[in-house]
């Protein structure tokens, strides 16, 4: 049996994204900042943008499902950067920045502002813009899921 590289998409991709989201880590690492965590700075950012929301709305303002927005607001509590209060009914916490986080921003903005000036250059270098690619097949597979591709392709498999 043979591997192609196509075959190993999504180890690929697990590949490209730990490249990406290490060498982030490492510049927080740089700053004095190592539990600070890649995925805490949109979250940031947000909430600094659109002050304190519901987790289910920070999740679709990122794109993310409402569990990995979960997740990562659990890690940032954990860190003092967030804090959940209950909202206008049960189901709802509210999220808001502590002051820790609050005194941050001017790192985390120089931080930011330099990560996307390394992303365009980065993507210069490419034949296709990253970006765009990824947003393509996110829509492409919200068209078409990837199970449903699956089926598609051994519906005894899947029957």
């Amino acid at each position: 049996m043979t591997i192609s590289r196509s075959d190993l998409l999504g180890t690929r991709l697990r590949n490209l994204l730990d490249l990406l989201d290490g060498d982030v880590a490492a510049v927080y690492a740089d700053l004095g900042l190592p539990w600070f965590r890649p995925r805490f700075t949109p979250v940031v950012r947000l909430l600094t943008a659109s002050g304190p929301q519901p987790i289910r709305d920070l999740a679709n303002a990122l794109g993310v499902t409402h569990s990995a927005a979960s997740q990562t607001v659990a890690q940032m509590v954990k860190a003092d950067l967030v804090t959940l209060s209950p909202g206008a009914d049960a189901r709802h916490r509210i999220v808001r920045l502590t002051r820790k986080a609050e005194e941050l921003l001017p790192v985390l903005d120089a931080e930011w502002a330099a990560t996307t000036a390394a992303a365009q250059e980065f993507e210069a270098e490419l034949a296709y813009p990253l970006s765009a690619l990824v947003d393509e097949a996110i829509e492409a597979l919200r068209a078409r899921p990837m199970r449903q591709r699956i089926a598609d392709a051994a519906p005894e498999l899947l029957g």
